[in-house]
């Protein structure tokens, strides 16, 4: 297993002079785990599934969800983290012909200025897969939403999706998504492609960007603000069918060409769905992935010191039967803690954590759920919020459920 390069007390010291400190474990020993999970004694939301966490400037953590309605009908809903506990759940959007998906959901942003943004797919036409992005803003804290927006300026019915949104400044949103419309052109490679674009407050169009031309299908974005710049991670695809993890980063008020995180050089006739994850703390970048390179599932991080320009070679975090789909954040020490799906079962899989100290030494793995090994049970996903995690999963045929455990020193 490759540790974390010698480099790394290069950028303790930086974190020194940025008054954040840098704490890591002695080679000797393992970075200390996170505290035992507290799952919420109640279903934060029945008949729900496929949540995904934000926190505000204002250190509210906000959870997104789709809950099914009937058979036919959906609503996009949120719910906020005030004093310990959930509050009652609000729609953002109902009864809208949503394109709902257990790898391709919607997600909630709130903005410096306290606006929130959200968004969620939309069919297009006949096609399976004719959908687009709609994005709304709520200039009152959730209680009315604007006319949704659609972000990428094609027109076409074709696939767009696997959408992240980040806060841009004081009252924009960003946005990063996967865009199919090289699939409905006559003669096209049928290329799905990544890109990106900005939205102000009272703006309904944004010029797109494209970031990459070719890139895997269906494996879904993330996006992470370091103190150089703004980097987007995702999976690319190149003609010989390598699947691995790039990264583009915003320098200088432009986005750099695409390079790989790391050479797992995964050859896979076929997209895998599931995408990567990242997270920012100054110029560290933390990235984790799934590869299944040379018939081996692993989960994987790999550390930046340069606002990521260049990694590490990658960590293995996993035990040894990973299924992926991905979250990362950093501690006050820039260590990255990781969250995964395991196989623990023949049909059951154990939600875990784990953290990586600079050296390459782990803590002890925390089980936070067990849940099915399915499609159903979506992608977990974990925030930071101060001292505390907070997490949020699937749990097929009941609803979403949240848990928080101590970010232990």
């Amino acid at each position: 297993m490759s540790a974390f390069p010698s480099a790394i007390p290069i950028a303790c010291s930086l974190f020194l002079l940025g008054t954040l400190g840098c704490d890591r474990a002695a080679p000797d020993r393992a970075p200390a785990p996170i505290g035992t999970p507290t799952v919420a004694t109640d279903l934060t939301a029945p008949n729900a599934s496929f949540p995904t966490l934000a926190v505000g400037a204002d250190g509210i953590v906000h959870l997104s969800v789709t809950a099914r309605l009937d058979s036919a009908r959906h609503a996009l809903r949120f719910l906020s983290w005030h004093e310990g506990g959930w509050s009652a759940s609000r729609d953002i959007a109902r009864d809208r012909p949503f394109f709902v998906n257990w790898a391709d959901f919607p997600a909630i942003v709130a903005l410096e200025n306290g606006d929130l943004v959200a968004h969620w797919l939309e069919k297009e036409g006949t096609g399976t897969y004719a959908y687009g992005i709609r994005l709304v803003r709520s200039r009152d804290g959730g209680t009315t939403w604007d006319a949704p927006v659609t972000p990428h300026d094609d027109g076409l019915l074709a696939e767009h999706g696997f959408v992240s949104l980040w806060a841009d400044g004081d009252d924009r949103v960003g946005a990063v998504w996967l865009d199919g419309r090289k699939t409905a052109m006559p003669d096209s490679a049928r290329e799905m492609t990544v890109r990106t674009a900005t939205f102000g407050r009272d703006e309904t169009s944004a010029p797109n960007v494209l970031l990459d031309a070719r890139t895997c299908d269906c494996c879904q974005t993330a996006s992470a603000r370091a103190r150089s710049g703004r980097v987007i991670v995702y999976r690319d695809r190149s003609l010989e069918e390598v699947r691995d993890i790039a990264i583009v980063r915003e320098v200088n008020g432009a986005w750099t060409a695409p390079t790989r995180v790391h050479a797992d050089n995964w050859v896979f006739d076929a997209c895998p769905v599931n995408g990567p994850a990242v997270a920012a703390f100054g110029d560290t970048v933390a990235v984790a992935w799934f590869t299944g390179a040379q018939d081996t599932a692993r989960v994987r991080v790999a550390l930046s010191v340069d606002g990521g320009a260049t990694f590490s070679a990658p960590v293995r975090v996993d035990d040894g039967d990973p299924i992926g789909r991905v979250s990362v954040v950093l501690d006050d020490a820039a260590q990255p803690l990781v969250l995964w799906m395991e196989r623990s079962g023949a049909d059951s899989s154990a939600v875990r954590v784990r953290r990586i100290a600079w050296n390459g030494a782990q803590s002890d793995a925390v089980t936070v759920a067990t849940v099915a090994a399915a499609r159903a049970s979506g992608f977990p996903r974990m925030v930071r919020h101060g001292d505390q995690l907070v997490f949020a999963w699937t749990e097929p045929g009941v609803g979403v459920r949240t848990a928080t455990a101590a970010l232990v020193r």
